[in-house]
């Protein structure tokens, strides 16, 4: 049980909830944001001196029903719950390094989709492996180095910094925030690798704005459903987004693709002719 991480996942929650919220009276004015640990330790049917320890970190691991009753109290979403059960010691976790091989009948769907840019994240979002597509919309992952090809650390510690967007996209603030709760996550099951814990470290020495994101204990961000890339050669370009877990290696396929005759369609397939071109994060040639 990580009691430090799951005293402040608890703290985090707790702060972000108002009385309205659980169906409580605001009553009189209040010295610091969220519920009380009393208000908590009610809704949770457990003593206030428990939840108080819970949050401190100096109470043992609580039982199945201790974890119901305070997700249940923090309405906290299936993520979250999932991610309390981890900290808590009370659901499986991967102990070893996370994994990154990209299976072979994965590579070979990467190239079976020509009108798909199509990629594979590891659990830290390295990108693992690409097809042509995806490298002319993006970048030319195979100009790279491994630690360059990592987009959590493009898009806090690259040119992105400076102002510039990470490929162009629109949605960069996003995907920042996705980056933190995939980390996040991240560590919970593997708190021992140290390519994880080593990136969490240099992200949050090196960004402030991570540093920020990270502080909020957050596990869920909206899914990202569509993006728009300011591509230097085609111009704007907007797909639609799917991830898809491959849960046997704790990666994700990413797929970007745009509906059969729309303009978004055309510019990907002139990019599929195109092919990779030298393209700088911030989007010019």
């Amino acid at each position: 049980m990580d009691k430090h991480e799951f005293g402040a996942f608890l703290r985090s929650r707790r702060e972000r909830l108002l009385p309205e919220d659980v169906g409580l009276p605001s009553g009189s004015r209040r010295r610091t944001p969220g519920l009380r640990r009393e208000e908590v330790a009610v809704l949770a049917h457990i003593s206030t001196e428990y939840y108080v320890r819970l949050e401190q970190g100096r109470a043992p691991r609580p039982s199945g029903e201790v974890l119901a009753g305070i997700g249940g109290a923090l309405r906290l979403t299936d993520a979250e719950l999932d991610h309390l059960h981890v900290l808590a010691g009370t659901a499986p976790t991967r102990t070893g390094l996370h994994r990154r091989d990209v299976r072979p009948s994965i590579l070979a769907l990467l190239e079976r989709l020509p009108q798909t840019a199509a990629f594979v994240t590891s659990a830290v979002f390295e990108v693992l492996a690409w097809n042509d597509l995806a490298a002319a919309l993006m970048e030319n992952f195979a100009e790279l180095a491994p630690e360059d090809r990592n987009l959590a650390r493009r898009a806090f510690l690259g040119p992105v910094r400076a102002g510039a967007t990470l490929y162009g996209v629109s949605d960069t603030a996003e995907f920042r925030h996705h980056a933190v709760t995939g980390l996040r996550s991240t560590l919970a099951r593997y708190p021992t690798d140290p390519a994880v814990t080593g990136l969490i470290e240099e992200l949050r020495d090196g960004s402030p704005e991570f540093a920020r994101l990270w502080e909020r204990h957050d596990v869920q961000a909206a899914p990202m459903l569509t993006k728009t890339f300011r591509h230097p050669v085609v111009g704007e370009v907007t797909v639609d987004c799917d991830s898809l877990a491959l849960t046997d290696s704790d990666q994700h396929l990413v797929l970007y693709s745009a509906p059969q005759g729309s303009p978004d369609a055309e510019a990907l397939a002139l990019l599929n002719v195109l092919g990779p071109q030298r393209i700088d994060v911030s989007g010019s040639l």
